[in-house]
């Protein structure tokens, strides 16, 4: 009887919620959002651009370094934009703090950095206060110019994570640079280090799209500062890919934007629609009605008996533990037994008490076609409420390559013993390891190996949490 009750509960709520984010954007003119065909790019926004260049950088250690080189080598100018900048913060090992690195450039080229300006009221991290104090650090005494954008939509945040150089080259990622909540230096084997380990990618982006990157920092720049920066030279050809830059901006947080933009949570679900063979998601948190309403489907009418869902996720989300959770055992209950969805974590090998690796990279795979990566997570802040930004790219050579090299980091082999079909790789890899290791973790043995299934999943209502927020901030 709990059951039905939860399941009933949830299903009436989780309806409530996409029916109000259906009606909120049908008024503002993107409806098309959610009753668009399957498909590849976003409508809205900018269209793809060919001739572009994409490099997936995964993990601190590999995508860190690379933009600290692009900071110090910069000829006329440096952007940034994210959710926090910490002073003392290190994009490579026993190098320059990203202050030394930006006051240093400073001196040569004109550095803007925008930051959010924090929570109103201190009950979040960072609040106002701690972000006026931070970037006092960060930039007394130098050249460097700030602006601390405010113009959130009330209880959410900026949350991109962008560098631009010379208007040709942009690094889109999920990667902040900031020591808050978690050091984000780590390598891909993710060793034993005393604390939790970081798991996280950006994307180098070179040629025609990194003008709609420089665009959209132009554009919040105007209006926080009330300065207009000087345009550039459209980045001449540099690759074979076709680009999207994709985003989200609520409405009425922009003046040049009064309807928003809502293309990362189109393509996202245009995408996932179209999917045939799998699905792989790479997410902070994933707690979507609208995300999960997708998979649920996939999974109940899967387009083959070879379709698999596979999601890595935080075990210990810094926050939407509980909403995470819940919409899991929505997708298992949509599973029904088959093993075509697999929920895993990850752990540092050799660790006990057990310690986990911090999933923290927002990525999305589909049929080794697709693929998108940025800041925005599978939620209703990401794909609603916060600013966030993405790329996608759709391109088979590309998307296998990157999908290799992530699965072959987290079963920690080479990408020679990764040629099987998908469906194959699942069930006689992931599993059984995944499976194997969450057994050593519940019987007090440290982890022998990264990937961990994520263990029991908590009962419906606890997942509307998240969607239950959602709803009630953003009204």
């Amino acid at each position: 009887m709990l059951s039905r009750v939860d399941r009933a509960f949830g299903q009436r709520i989780e309806a409530t919620v996409r029916n109000h984010h259906r009606r909120r954007l049908t008024r503002l003119g993107w409806g098309h959002v959610f009753d668009g065909q399957p498909g590849e790019w976003a409508k809205g926004g900018p269209p793809p651009r060919p001739g572009s260049y994409v490099e997936v950088l995964v993990d601190g250690a590999e995508a860190l370094p690379a933009i600290a080189h692009a900071i110090a080598s910069a000829r006329s100018h440096v952007h940034l934009a994210g959710w926090h900048f910490s002073p003392d913060f290190q994009l490579e090992e026993r190098g320059r703090s990203l202050r030394e690195l930006l006051a240093d450039a400073a001196e040569r080229v004109d550095v803007c950095l925008l930051a959010w300006a924090g929570a109103p009221l201190p009950l979040f991290r960072p609040d106002r206060r701690d972000v006026r104090h931070t970037l006092e650090r960060l930039t007394g005494g130098t050249r460097i110019r700030h602006g601390l954008d405010a113009h959130e939509r009330p209880m959410h945040c900026h949350h991109e994570k962008l560098v631009i150089i010379d208007g040709d080259l942009a690094f889109v990622g999920g990667i902040d640079l900031t020591t808050l909540d978690g050091d984000r230096y780590d390598t891909r084997d993710h060793p034993a280090r005393g604390s939790h380990g970081w798991h996280d990618a950006t994307a180098l982006l070179r040629g025609p799209a990194v003008a709609d990157v420089a665009a959209h920092f132009a554009l919040r720049w105007r209006e926080v500062t009330g300065e207009s920066l000087p345009q550039t030279e459209a980045p001449a050809e540099a690759g074979a890919l076709d680009v999207q830059v994709v985003r989200t901006v609520p409405e009425h947080v922009y003046e040049a934007l009064p309807a928003g933009d809502f293309t990362i949570a189109e393509t996202y679900l245009s995408a996932l629609t179209s999917a045939q063979r799998f699905i792989y998601l790479e997410s902070q948190f994933l707690w979507s009605p609208e995300i999960v309403e997708v998979l649920t489907s996939k999974l109940k009418t899967p387009p083959s008996d070879e379709f698999r869902l596979i999601v890595v996720l935080p075990a210990r989300p810094n926050n939407g533990r509980e909403d995470t959770r819940g919409q899991l055992g929505v997708l298992i209950d949509a599973d029904e037994g088959r093993n075509r969805f697999l929920a895993c974590t990850l752990y540092q090998p050799g660790t006990k008490p057990a310690s986990g690796v911090y999933v923290h990279a927002k990525i999305g795979i589909v049929d080794d076609r697709w693929l998108t990566i940025g800041s925005a997570n599978l939620n209703e802040h990401s794909l609603f409420n916060d600013t966030e930004m993405n790329v996608v790219v759709i391109d088979e050579k590309l998307v296998r390559a990157v999908r290799m090299r992530l699965w072959a980091e987290h079963l920690e082999c080479d990408e020679s013993e990764l040629e099987l079909p998908v469906h194959e790789l699942v069930d006689e890899c992931w599993r059984p390891r995944a499976e194997a290791e969450l057994a050593r973790i519940q019987e007090g043995r440290p982890p022998a190996h990264r990937l961990v299934r994520l263990e029991q999943v908590s009962p419906r209502s606890r997942g509307l949490l998240g969607p239950l927020n959602g709803l009630l901030v953003d009204g």
